[in-house]
């Protein structure tokens, strides 16, 4: 039985397809649905001493206007969060945190001899959440 579901979006475009299905999956299992928007720390560290709390600000800005997005998608309630941090890290103990039953994200869809490759953070989280990861690839475009 899946009670909780775990979307982690970053806004793109190649996440829309996990959205989808993380939204689908919780409506067949009338699950409730927590979307999560992760700023990376390294992000905010690579700016200037003096341009980082403005980098902050625009970062958490942009998540929140993805959760928003997912919301709007949802059609119902979605309990939504931005932290900063590693987003690998946050996204795992989010779902621990939030007793999750699964994480759904999206990955870089890699082509050629990379096609095996998940993304870095995609890779990192199905590597060390404490629950099950599902992996969404965006399809390629007709």
């Amino acid at each position: 039985m899946i009670e909780t579901v775990v979307v982690a979006t970053d806004g793109s475009a190649s996440v829309e397809r996990a959205v989808s299905v993380a939204l689908d999956l919780a409506d067949r299992f009338e699950a409730t649905v927590h979307a999560l928007y992760v700023v990376d720390e390294d992000d905010i560290a690579e700016e200037s001493v003096d341009q980082r709390e403005e980098a902050r600000e625009a970062l958490t800005d942009r998540g929140d206007d993805s959760l928003a997005a997912v919301r709007e998608r949802a059609g119902r309630e979605v309990v939504t969060e931005v932290r900063v941090g590693r987003p690998a890290d946050e996204i795992c103990t989010y779902a621990d945190e939030s007793d999750a039953d699964v994480v759904a994200m999206g990955t870089r869809g890699r082509h050629g001899e990379y096609r095996f490759l998940l993304g870095s953070v995609a890779e990192a989280v199905v590597d060390s959440c404490p629950v099950p990861v599902l992996t969404v690839r965006q399809l390629a475009s007709a």
